[in-house]
Order: C-alpha cells, then sequence, then structure tokens
C-alpha cells in the first residue's frame, strides 16, 4: 500500500489557565452557598448536603493540577459556574473554527505546506458548537482550502479515528493531504457543579497533516503502519445534550444534558480495552512492545494510563515512554494523545516506533502505529 505519513501537528493553547487551587476555591464556595440556602431541607434530612473538594483530592483522583480554558471568570463565579463567551454573528468566524485555523497554521508551517495542498478538512471532536454547516466547511473556507470537510464524532477517540479516515482518503486517492483537526472546548459540556467531575476537562485545539509519503518534505515525519478501530456500546459515560430536548421541557437544564460518568466502571473495563487494542494493533504491524520507544497515550486520568503501560510492558513506564501533559492541560478529550505527540516527539532518531491511542465514550478505542523517517 501507499505510504502515507503523518507531516505536520499543531497546537492551539488557549489564553486562561485555571489551577486546582482556583477551582476548589470557586467550587466550595459553590457548595457553601448551596449548603445555607436549603439549610432547612438538609436539616429536615430530605436533601443531602454537598461535599466540599479539595486539590490533593483532584491531584490524586486523577493526576491534573490546572488546565487551559477559553474564558475563566465564568468559570470561577459560584453564582454562574460556566465560562462567559458572547454568540458571534453568523458573519464572524466561529469561535471553534477560529480555534482550529490557529492549531491548522501550526501544523501546515510544520509540514511544510500551504491551504492549496490540501485536499481534505476533517473537523473530529467530542462537541460541535452548532450542528451544521460543518464546522469543517468553515474551516475550510477560513484557511482557503480547495476540496470538501466534513466533521466527524467519535468522542475522545475522534483525533485516531480522524487519522485512520484521512489515511484511507490519501492511499484511495480521494486527497493528496488531509488536515484532521481536534477542537475541544471542553468547558461548555462541564458540569462545574459536580464534585466528582468538575476538575476533569481542559480546552484545546490540535491539527495534524497527514498525506502520501512520496509528497512529505517536513522535518518530522512519521510513517503509519497500522491502525486499529474499535467501539464497544456503553452507557458510562454520556452526554443527553441535543435538539430532541425541546420536546421534554421536564428535562432541560437537568445535569444528564452535560457530561457525566461513572468512573470506577470506565476504568475497569476500558484499561484491558485499550492494552489488547494497543497489542492487536502493534501485532498487526510485525511490532512487539519492546519494538517501542514512546506511548502517546490519551490523557484522562494518570492512573489509567499507568496501568495500560503496566499492562503492556509488565513493568512501570518512564516519563520518557509515556510522556504526560495530563497534569497542565487535564482531559482534552480527543486533543490529549495529539497534545502528547505533538509535544514530544521531536527529540526521537529516525526508525523509532512509537504508538498514538486514545479512548473514550462509546466506548471507542483508537490506536495507531507510526515510525520515524
Amino acid at each position: 500500500m501507499k505510504p502515507v505519513v503523518i507531516s505536520g501537528t499543531g497546537l492551539f493553547t488557549p489564553p486562561h489557565s485555571i489551577s486546582n487551587d482556583e477551582l476548589v476555591a470557586a467550587f466550595n464556595a459553590y457548595v457553601e452557598l448551596h449548603n445555607q440556602e436549603h439549610a432547612a431541607q438538609i436539616a429536615a434530612g430530605e436533601l443531602a448536603a454537598l461535599e466540599p473538594s479539595s486539590s490533593g483530592f483532584i491531584e490524586k483522583a486523577s493526576g491534573i493540577k490546572s488546565r487551559y480554558v477559553m474564558e475563566k471568570s465564568g468559570i470561577l463565579d459560584p453564582t454562574r459556574m460556566t465560562a462567559r463567551i458572547p454568540e458571534r454573528s453568523d458573519d464572524q468566524i466561529s469561535l471553534q473554527a477560529e480555534m482550529c485555523v490557529a492549531a491548522a497554521r501550526d501544523a501546515l508551517a510544520r509540514a511544510g505546506k500551504q491551504p492549496q495542498d490540501i485536499d481534505m478538512v476533517l473537523v473530529a471532536c467530542s462537541n460541535m458548537q452548532r450542528a451544521y454547516p460543518a464546522m469543517a466547511v468553515e474551516v475550510q473556507e477560513a484557511l482557503g482550502i480547495d476540496g470538501f470537510g466534513f466533521d466527524m464524532n467519535v468522542a475522545c477517540s475522534s483525533a485516531t479515528f480522524g487519522i485512520a479516515t484521512a489515511v484511507d482518503a490519501v492511499r484511495g486517492g480521494r486527497a493528496r493531504a488531509v488536515l484532521v483537526l481536534n477542537p475541544e472546548i471542553t468547558s461548555g459540556h462541564l458540569n462545574f457543579r459536580d464534585r466528582d467531575s468538575h476538575f476533569i476537562f481542559g480546552d484545546a485545539c490540535t491539527a495534524i497533516v497527514i498525506e502520501a509519503a512520496e509528497t512529505a518534505t517536513g522535518a518530522h515525519q512519521w510513517e503509519i503502519l497500522d491502525s486499529r478501530l474499535q467501539t464497544s456500546f456503553s452507557n458510562n459515560i454520556r452526554n443527553n445534550f441535543g435538539f430532541l430536548n425541546r420536546f421534554d421541557e421536564a428535562g432541560i437544564g437537568q445535569p444528564d444534558k452535560l457530561f457525566r460518568q461513572q468512573g470506577r466502571k470506565v476504568f475497569k473495563e476500558v484499561c484491558p480495552m485499550a492494552a489488547q487494542t494497543i497489542a492487536d494493533t502493534l501485532a498487526a504491524a510485525g511490532l512487539e512492545t519492546k519494538d517501542v520507544a514512546r506511548y502517546w497515550l490519551h490523557q484522562a486520568n494518570l492512573n489509567m494510563n499507568l496501568l495500560i503501560v503496566r499492562t503492556l510492558l509488565g513493568r512501570d513506564a518512564t516519563a520518557d515512554e509515556a510522556p504526560v501533559i495530563l497534569d497542565s492541560y487535564a482531559n482534552t478529550s480527543s486533543a490529549g494523545s495529539i497534545i502528547a505527540f505533538h509535544k514530544y516527539q521531536d527529540d526521537l532518531a529516525a526508525g523509532t516506533n512509537g504508538v498514538i491511542c486514545s479512548f473514550g465514550a462509546g466506548y471507542s478505542i483508537g490506536c495507531v502505529v507510526v515510525r520515524k523517517k
């Protein structure tokens, strides 16, 4: 088959960072206000008092120390607890498209490409800010790309599924080069009033240029050796927000219209699935775990990543083998593994093998095995 490479990656990091201490201070202020407002019901046993959070709890549970967001003042307002971002008019570029354009320019420059070299734009992420027109088509217009674009959603695995889709397009002659974009405004679907999840997510956007090896000129090229995609239905990570919500007024604004998960079940069920998918993809590529220098894993939870790599290697991975960006970016959904790849790839020598793997709601798991050219 025609060799296909990742010839460039890009990253847009939002302008605002929220530390655990800042987030906890806002959450605990909300808890105090809530408990005061409902003191009579709590005293009567009709309502359970909300419990405060702590920075130590967050870091131990997740490995997260801070996260980037598009706007922070609203999130840290205990009477609001969601970002303050005004709607834009239809003749302005959308917020999500704006993030994509910034990350895309970074990736194109790294790949040594111009917009006219791209035939296909794929925006793959967990949550689109609107139903239509497709975000990818707006990005295509903003960058001046001829060809076509479309959106796709496989939750946290959207980037790896996007890579596999792009590879098929290049190999099938549908596109000379594909721009895969992962704009995650996860602060939009996070319930900042939920003690178990208010700390999990952060905002970011990643970009990937995928093209035939014969046309690639970037300084850091990674041949895609093989990939595996797997899905298995589960309600353990779910968000019920959608346009059908207006059919039943009773559900509008309810917690299930935001992110929710059963974390212990996710941990128990997804970790072995991810480890097995990685092992199967390596075997299909003719490799073993000993042949892999680096694992760029989905940055959802540090303990999950540690367990997955321990299952594969039979020992704990070093920081060099499985780099972590989760501590400062938090869980950026589909962007996480690509942020890790973007930041921790240039030091590796030609001939080095690596694994990009993401996993999340669906369940969905995407694994891509790559080799430095």
